[in-house]
């Protein structure tokens, strides 16, 4: 009598809850290189080639560690692409009594799930994926009659709970949040950037990159760049250059960007970690002891683990607590095509040619250049959220839905009306320009608002204010800016509505902008 144990392309983790109790005598261990896996979205080829690669070198040490191993390739003849065409084949072969499988990050795989026990004939274990801190059900509870949802709020939760920067019942430092410290844009000169590990393909991996080539090779992004690490190795060695190099200084210039530098101070491990090469309380632990340590100041440690403990936990909570109804909010009633250049990065707005443009060649772009310059755009020229989720998810090889739609339809595009962010991250060009070198090589002008050379983002963001004023005018944190706006000669106002509308008339044209 034998179980089959699958193990999913983000659950690449030694220690997965399904495979912990098994018998290794009698368990067969089943990873499975799946189209509908690869293609429910478009998946960026890096993300496709990465999750394959990390894949196949996972099965190599579950056999070096005494597992019994069924691997799967995408181009085994027999491949039925389906995930349940697969375990329907090793129920089959093995005559097995049972399946057991973690808790999948997506709510479309976890509702599939459900039929799985009638279409298999055996019994179908989920257990819960605790690589996490908080589990669903915890967060619904905590949720539950809050009349304000802020991450803040759970952060200090967790934080107590899990006794993370704390010193006894007070957070290190006298205070819980150190973001006001952590926002400098970038010197001129005189600061050295580290550049985190970029691996040279493997045997392996170079096979995976030709197979990805061959068959989603039309999907967006480019396979000529790929310098991904895809072992737990390769993960743990990014792991400890971030937090040598690039921890201390991550504080002070997490949201800044510069042309031409894609990584900055960033720890760039969300894929390895969202995947299961690395693990959320062991970066946690690292980067606290670094603070101890004395090697990374104290808004670098707590703004990392915010980022781990706070952000990444709440998001996840979010999404479970509100699928599969959240994915449908469109909470500012958008209905605007994604622009074109999403996916070419052929415009003259230089930010967004940069963000597009390290998307491509990297399936990578950190969390400044998604919120206020890619996630910023669609939202101040009305795009339909679910066309930008889909990007979101289509483009970046960190995307799992369970994190990229709440960040994306809650927090880029107040998608949500609010139940993520208490208000929209909208910003003219003044900001990108304040954060970043960007506007020094633009066509465009972030000192004008009006006029052939204007900066697209100044008019865009009053007529964003302005169209959306019935919807967002009680809005305590944007008190100040609709002041800004009444206090406008009429003729001003009318100039930048204008100005917006003939923007997004040649925007929906398909002219270069």
């Amino acid at each position: 009598m034998t179980t089959v144990t699958l193990v999913l392309g983000d659950q690449l983790t030694p220690n997965i809850a399904a495979l912990r109790g098994t018998d290794p005598a009698d368990n067969v261990v089943l990873l499975a290189e799946v189209a509908d896996e690869a293609t429910y979205v478009a998946h960026h080829q890096q993300k496709i080639a990465l999750v394959f690669s990390a894949m196949r070198q996972f099965a190599r040490e579950l056999r070096a560690a005494g597992q019994t191993v069924e691997y799967v390739a995408l181009d085994d003849a027999d491949n039925t692409g389906s995930l349940i065409g697969e375990l329907e084949r090793a129920v089959n072969r093995h005559q097995a009594r049972a399946v057991h499988v973690t808790e999948p990050g997506e709510w479309r795989l976890a509702h599939d799930m459900d039929s799985w026990p009638e279409r298999l004939g055996v019994p179908v274990h989920r257990h819960d994926d605790d690589r996490f801190f908080c589990t669903p059900a915890e967060f619904s509870r905590w949720i539950k009659g809050r009349k304000r949802v802020r991450m803040e709020d759970f952060y200090r939760a967790m934080r107590r709970k899990y006794g993370v920067l704390m010193d006894d019942d007070e957070p290190t430092g006298g205070q819980w949040n150190f973001d006001t410290s952590n926002r400098k844009p970038l010197p001129r000169e005189g600061l050295d950037i580290p550049t985190p590990p970029r691996f040279t393909p493997n045997a392996v991996t170079r096979e995976v990159i030709e197979l990805v080539g061959t068959r989603f090779g039309r999907h967006f992004g480019t396979l000529d760049a790929f310098a991904w690490g895809t072992t737990h190795a390769d993960a743990e060695r990014a792991r400890d250059h971030f937090m040598e190099h690039a921890l201390p200084l991550f504080g002070d210039y997490q949201d800044a960007m510069r042309t031409g530098e894609p990584w900055l101070f960033h720890s760039v491990l969300s894929p390895y970690l969202n995947m299961g090469l690395l693990d959320a309380r062991d970066l946690i632990d690292r980067a606290e002891a670094a603070g101890r340590e004395g090697h990374a100041p104290l808004n670098a440690v707590e703004g990392f683990i915010r980022q781990i403990l706070g952000w990444r936990e709440f998001v996840r909570g979010i999404y479970w607590h509100g699928m599969p109804e959240y994915a449908e909010h469109n909470a500012l009633g958008h209905t605007r095509k994604l622009p074109w250049f999403y996916w070419t990065g052929d415009t003259d707005m230089h930010c967004l040619s940069e963000a597009i443009g390290a998307t491509r060649d990297h399936a990578y772009a950190h969390h400044i250049q998604r919120l206020m310059v890619t996630g910023n755009f669609a939202l101040l020229t009305g795009v339909t959220p679910a066309e930008v989720c889909d990007w979101y998810l289509s483009v970046y090889a960190d995307a799992y839905e369970w994190v990229e739609l709440p960040n994306t339809l809650g927090m880029s595009l107040y998608g949500d009306g609010g139940l993520l962010a208490s208000k929209p991250y909208a910003a003219s060009g003044k900001y990108i320009q304040r954060m970043s070198n960007y506007c020094k090589s633009c066509r465009y002008s972030v000192s004008r608002s009006t006029g052939e050379k204007a900066c697209p983002f100044n008019a865009l963001y009053w007529h964003f204010l302005m169209r959306q004023r019935d919807t967002l005018g009680d809005n305590h944190r944007l008190r100040m800016p609709y002041r800004n706006l009444d206090r406008m000669a009429p003729e001003k106002r009318e100039a930048l509505w204008e100005q917006a509308e003939g923007f997004l008339h040649r925007l929906e044209s398909g002219e270069r902008v």
